[in-house]
Order: C-alpha cells, then sequence, then structure tokens
C-alpha cells in the first residue's frame, strides 16, 4: 500500500556545480535540473553581443542526426548571416561541443537545434516541458527563471493569479549557464518537469539563446 504514495512523492531536485560534469546528475532519479555555471569566453560572449547590437532577426531550427558516437554535428551554416563577426568560428565551436555532449550524455542519434534573437518573453507563464530534457542556454541578455520544487502548485500552472511573485523564491539562469532541464516525458519523471520560464527583457533589450532536444 505505500509504493504507489511513495511514488507520487519523491524527493526532487536542482542541482548546479562549476564543470559540465555535473550534466551527469539529470541522470538521477529526482533530479530536473542540472546546472553548468560557467563564465563564457570573451570572445563568444562578444560575438554574442555583436549579434545582438546588429539588430537582425535570427531563427533557425535544424534537426541534427547523429548516428555514430563520434560523428561531428552538421552546423555548416548555423547563423550564416553573422559569420564575418569576430568570434564566430568560437560561437559555432561552443554550439558544437554542448552538441556531442549532450549527444554523448543521452546516446542521443537525433537532436532538434534551435537557436534565435528574441526581444519578449517566449513563454512568459510558468510551465513544463512535454519532452525528455532539452538544453538551454542563453548567450547574450537575462537569463530564463525556473522554480524549485514546492513553491507553485503544478496544478495551477495555467493560472497566472497562481504565480510567484516574490523574487526571493524565483531562481534565474545566468547568461553563460548551460540548463539541462528534464521534461515530463522523462521516463519516471511523469509530473515532475522543470517549471520554468522566459524572462519579459526590459525594453529594448533582446536575448540570444540556444536550445538543444533529445529527439531520439
Amino acid at each position: 500500500m505505500l509504493a504507489p504514495s511513495l511514488k507520487r512523492t519523491p524527493q526532487v531536485r536542482q542541482v548546479q556545480g562549476d564543470t559540465p560534469g555535473i550534466f551527469t546528475q539529470i541522470l538521477d532519479d529526482g533530479t530536473n535540473l542540472a546546472v553548468w555555471q560557467r563564465q563564457l569566453p570573451a570572445h563568444i560572449s562578444d560575438f554574442a553581443v555583436m549579434v545582438l547590437a546588429m539588430d537582425q532577426p535570427l531563427a533557425e531550427s535544424r534537426v541534427l542526426d547523429l548516428p555514430e558516437e563520434d560523428t561531428q554535428p552538421a552546423l555548416h551554416g548555423l547563423a550564416a548571416g553573422f559569420s564575418d563577426l569576430q568570434g564566430y568560428e568560437g560561437f559555432i565551436a561552443d554550439v558544437s561541443w554542448l552538441v556531442s555532449a549532450f549527444a554523448c550524455l543521452l546516446g542521443a542519434q537525433r537532436i532538434g537545434l534551435r537557436l534565435r534573437t528574441l526581444d519578449k518573453a517566449m513563454c512568459p507563464r510558468f510551465h513544463v516541458d512535454h519532452v525528455p530534457v532539452r538544453l538551454l542556454t542563453t548567450y547574450a541578455g537575462v537569463g530564463s527563471q525556473w522554480l524549485g520544487e514546492g513553491v507553485m502548485d503544478r496544478r495551477r500552472l495555467a493560472q497566472p493569479e497562481a504565480e510567484p511573485v516574490d523574487p526571493r523564491v524565483i531562481q534565474q539562469f545566468c547568461c553563460g549557464d548551460v540548463g539541462l532541464l528534464k521534461g515530463e516525458k522523462w521516463h519516471g519523471n511523469e509530473g515532475f518537469g522543470l517549471i520554468h520560464r522566459s524572462p519579459e527583457p526590459a525594453p529594448g533589450e533582446r536575448r540570444l539563446i540556444l536550445t538543444l532536444d533529445w529527439l531520439a
């Protein structure tokens, strides 16, 4: 009689660390967020700032097939409109490393990549993702926000009046941080996907974000 009750109340936790080794903890039962708290190299940070300063649209999506463990992601032409900016090669190398690390950790053979600039909150309400796991990082601009378990009633995620207003309980990624967010479709994590939202940039500000989804 105890088993169903225990299954519905796991010890849900979020972990953070200053090396990419923290990523392995997303594989643990009960962990729905693993964050690599990193400082972006200056040449990559400067490139991202210049991309936003150009005030040109950027919204690219592609499906990457990685049938073999050592297959390099096909990123040729990614953000090609900004290829003449200093730091472009370093930026692409960083994205490539993240894709490869994500694939290696999960044994993924297909990954969905999205790279975009945003001038408004893409998902302004706290919500959960209906994916197994998602990688999210902000190269320039304000980072995404998330909640620890128990801060918000999951049954009221669609209700604006149920969202917390106390800034002390709202966690936020720093620019450059890389988060692995476990979603509702991760086996064993049903009902415990990380609750998060996009922040609303200040007037005139924009963001450059990368997301990776495990497709297969």
